[in-house]
């Protein structure tokens, strides 16, 4: 016996269809739902009809062996043999993050592949990795960020079962595993408004209609996506959750969705006895989401700290323009290692307003923030998806300042991040692609993403097309270059950056308040203070000696030879970074 149900408020009749044969569905014991007891058994392909329509995806549906668009198929999470009853799962304090997209880790690109990069993943030091998102979209090949069948693992990567073997096997080797997910919009193409009162135009969003969490109807809706977070926690066995674009959710109810999401994952984090991480992106500069439900907050446990990343990046690469206008200084720099957010209450040159609020560092932990030089936005989103490495190919301190942005990633206060591929350099393009089977939409997103970059001086042959399979192609990782110089050597600086990382405590004391910030805006020069540690960075193209304020110290990590330390003092060159602790007995 199978009983399958759906959420259909606004039917009047609705019938499900397996093997060609219609069932009529029944009311449920819930207002809008339908119910229906089929005599069949084990895995069954299946769709529902409303009203006589025609067949639609089960939006709940747990597989999608046919893509997002046809029949549903029921699936059995109780009959994967888990391997992992010992694992208790990772704190974030003190972790290590990478994120990765699974289509573009491997030559594969399947989830099976990405195990085989497993102990490599291991043996760079990282506690945890963060999957870009895998509910099933249109397509073979995506960023993810455009799923319909949100319940469902995209079938390209390999399906329930492969995600299944891929955390198995991530926990067997130590490593706690993140998932993507989107709750802000569902991909074009979607159904979900023929079943309810999923969106509303209440609000707007950059995606149209708001997803409903705040008007008639947004009960079911809520609970569609607590009971999807729920689903990945529990039926996957997921360490936790980073929440896309959470200003996209337009929620003016006492109990905010973001609040709700929390208490769902505390909950079960309290059942299962392993620790539960949401992560929000955010770009409102607002703490209340990372302090504690107890505390009037939210109660998720970090976020994504996009105004880290715009100080170092703009201070590395010298670019300024967009959002990066009010960055590029290294004070800069030294306000967001100190307090996070470098908008606080500021003005907002890119905004035209006043942004932010200040973080209190006596009471928020700075772990709380995930800091990064490359994420797949600050990468993907650029109008030829140059990574870094590519970004400073013409700049003669290039592999200099890689090691620079490294070592303040590595030694920063916060949860540092790390995206494919950064680690050893890598300067092959990760950029912008999409396998859209609507011809509408396929030809929307070529044209508007020439038209986007050409606003900003760049030709149209310049820009890739996203609907290209080559451009897709492009973005594979290059897994041989690791193997070779000048890519290894910078692999050798990352391992021994978090090796230093994970034995040395000041390096994760989440006291904000305690980090101490001294710079140099004319010498480019800038000193981080961790308890007796002295983290010495120079920006510029000069030599620099800066005073350590201790009189006797030992070089625990330097990027460059010529380093040297006097008393009291260390002399760096050009580009190049040191951590600096106490001598011995001092």
């Amino acid at each position: 016996m199978t009983v399958l149900s759906v959420w259909a408020p606004a039917a009047g009749r609705v019938s499900v269809e397996v093997a060609g044969r219609g069932h009529e569905m029944a009311p449920g014991d819930r207002s809008g739902w339908w119910q229906a007891e089929l005599p069949v058994s084990g895995e069954i392909d299946y769709a529902f009809r409303l009203d006589g329509g025609e067949p639609l995806p089960d939006p709940r549906s747990p597989r999608q062996p046919y893509g997002p668009a046809g029949a549903s198929r029921t699936y059995d999470h109780s009959a994967y043999a888990w391997s992992d009853s010992r694992w208790r799962g990772a704190p974030l304090a003190g972790a290590v993050a990478y994120e990765l997209h699974v289509g573009t880790f491997t030559l594969s690109g399947t989830l099976d592949a990405a195990i085989e990069r497993l102990d490599y993943l291991a043996g760079l030091g990282v506690t945890t990795v963060e999957l870009m998102p895998l509910a099933a979209y249109p397509g073979q090949h995506g960023w993810g960020y455009d799923g319909i069948g949100l319940w469902a693992v995209h079938e390209p990567y390999g399906g329930p079962d492969a995600l299944k073997r891929f955390v198995d096997a991530a926990h067997a080797r130590g490593l706690a595993v993140l998932l993507d997910v989107v709750y802000n919009h569902v991909g074009p193409g979607n159904q979900l408004a023929a079943f309810g009162p999923y969106f509303t135009e209440a609000h707007m969003t950059p995606w149209g209609p708001a997803v409903n969490l705040d008007q008639a109807g947004s009960d079911e809706v809520r609970a569609f996506i607590t009971g999807n977070a729920l689903m990945w926690l529990r039926d996957y066995h997921i360490d936790g959750l980073r929440l896309d674009a959470v200003h996209a959710l337009e929620d003016h109810r006492a109990l905010h969705i973001l609040e709700e999401l929390a208490a769902t994952a505390d909950g079960f984090a309290a059942a299962s006895g392993r620790p539960e991480v949401l992560v929000a992106e955010s770009d409102l500069n607002n703490p209340r989401l990372i302090t504690s439900r107890e505390a009037g907050g939210y109660g998720l446990a970090a976020q994504w700290d996009d105004d880290f990343h715009h100080a170092l990046h703009s201070a590395v690469t010298g670019e300024r323009h967009g959002y990066y206008g009010d960055f590029g200084s290294v004070a800069a720099v030294a306000k967001t290692m100190t307090g996070a957010y470098f908008h606080d209450g500021t003005w907002s040159s890119f905004r035209g307003r006043s942004h932010g609020r200040p973080v209190d560092t006596l009471q928020v932990p700075a772990y709380r923030f995930v800091c990064f030089i490359q994420d797949h936005d600050q990468v993907g989103n650029r109008a030829v998806g140059d990574r870094i490495a590519a970004t400073l190919a013409g700049n003669p301190l290039r592999d200099g300042l890689l090691r620079v942005a490294a070592g303040l990633v590595l030694t920063a206060p916060f949860t540092p991040m790390l995206f494919m591929g950064e680690e050893w350099g890598a300067d092959t393009p990760w950029q912008f692609f999409t396998d859209h089977t609507d011809p509408f939409f396929a030809e929307a997103v070529s044209t508007g993403r020439k038209a986007e970059f050409a606003q900003h001086g760049w030709g149209a042959a310049e820009v890739p097309d996203p609907q290209d399979p080559e451009t897709f192609l492009r973005s594979k990782l290059d897994w041989a270059q690791p193997g070779r110089e000048p890519y290894r050597s910078l692999l050798d600086w990352y391992r021994s950056l978090v090796a230093l990382r994970r034995a040395r405590p000041e390096l994760t004391d989440p006291r904000l308040h305690e980090v101490r910030a001294a710079y140099d805006e004319a010498a480019c020069w800038l000193l981080i203070s961790r308890g007796p540690l002295r983290i010495a960075a120079n920006l510029g193209a000069d030599p620099v000696e800066i005073p350590l304020g201790a009189p006797a110290a030992t070089l625990l990590a330097a990027s460059n030879s010529d380093i040297s330390l006097k008393s009291g003092a260390i002399s760096l060159p050009p580009a190049s970074f040191a951590v600096v602790g106490a001598a011995s007995g001092s």
